[in-house]
């Protein structure tokens, strides 16, 4: 893992943000995708000596107040504003928010009451291993055929299956954006402090090598909440599916991840693996 997580989020986020978006001209020859430290340096009022120190993890405890001007030039969202402060406490050694706790395996009734009003959406609880603790129908359905389940440790994990498993290549068409979901959200937490998530690291950095390792280096800690992904299913072809990451207590220490048609071919073929009439699943997403 990166040392230096503030940096490489601050960087990344730099690299994302074009001219044009902060009312910049594009200009020639730029080396950079997105804007330039020193343009950054300026629009934050800070010397690009400043932010350099920052991105190279030199200075890892900026004040609010530069914090905020950082946020502001780089259009940060609210999610992303909230981890930058985290990144910056982060760098703080001796505490960790999960202690010595090891990933919760257990699903509370009533989570697993939620799931069963989810049915037939494809719906599936996820601890910061990224184990699969407890799911729908639906979304053994969708994902069965694909060999999910057929982890040889015993319990279906994401992580593990994204990186080893041939036949997730198969079924992301966009297995590199799927990859650095995975990686983005087992670094959501404390990572390598993790004995636990440390452990499932070593484990993919052998098997996966630098598919997994480069990925560990330059992806910020930060996973989509909300989105739409293409996925091939065996049986029912490619299909869009939109997502909602759904975060539980932070006692329970796991997450609901639901999937539902983005359009009206995932809704007829949804419906169609569920046997259920037309419209059961309704079409979320453009």
């Amino acid at each position: 893992m990166s040392d230096n997580e503030l940096g490489l989020f601050l960087r990344n986020r730099r690299e994302a943000v074009t001219p044009a978006q902060v009312g910049l001209p594009a200009g020639a020859r730029r080396r950079t995708p997105g804007l330039r430290r020193a343009e950054l340096a300026t629009l934050a009022g800070v010397s690009v000596e400043y932010v350099t120190r920052l991105e190279q993890g030199r200075d890892r405890h900026p004040s609010p107040s530069v914090l905020s001007a950082l946020a502001d030039a780089l259009r940060l969202a609210p999610s992303e504003r909230v981890h930058l402060y985290r990144l910056t406490k982060g760098g703080d050694s001796g505490f960790s928010c999960l202690g010595d706790v090891h990933p919760n395996r257990e699903v509370r009734p009533a989570v697993r009451a939620i799931l069963e009003r989810l049915e037939p959406a494809a719906a599936v609880v996820l601890n910061r291993l990224t184990e699969v603790l407890a799911c729908t129908d639906g979304y053994r359905r969708l994902m069965e055929p694909t060999g999910l389940f057929d982890d040889g440790e015993g319990r279906a994990n994401l992580a593990r299956f994204v990186f080893t498993d041939p036949r997730a290549r198969a079924c992301y068409p966009d297995w590199d954006h799927r990859a650095d979901e995975v990686v983005a959200t087992l670094k959501q937490g404390p990572f390598r402090a993790d004995a636990d998530v440390a452990a499932l690291a070593d484990e993919l950095t052998v098997a996966a090598g630098g598919e997994f390792t480069r990925r560990v280096e330059t992806v910020p800690g930060l996973a989509a909440a909300t989105g739409i992904t293409r996925f091939h299913h065996p049986e029912a072809g490619e299909l869009r599916l939109a997502y909602e990451v759904l975060e539980l207590s932070a006692d329970d220490d796991q997450h609901v991840v639901v999937h539902l048609p983005a359009d009206a071919v995932a809704e007829s073929a949804l419906d169609g693996l569920a046997g259920r009439r037309p419209g059961r699943l309704r079409v979320v997403g453009g």
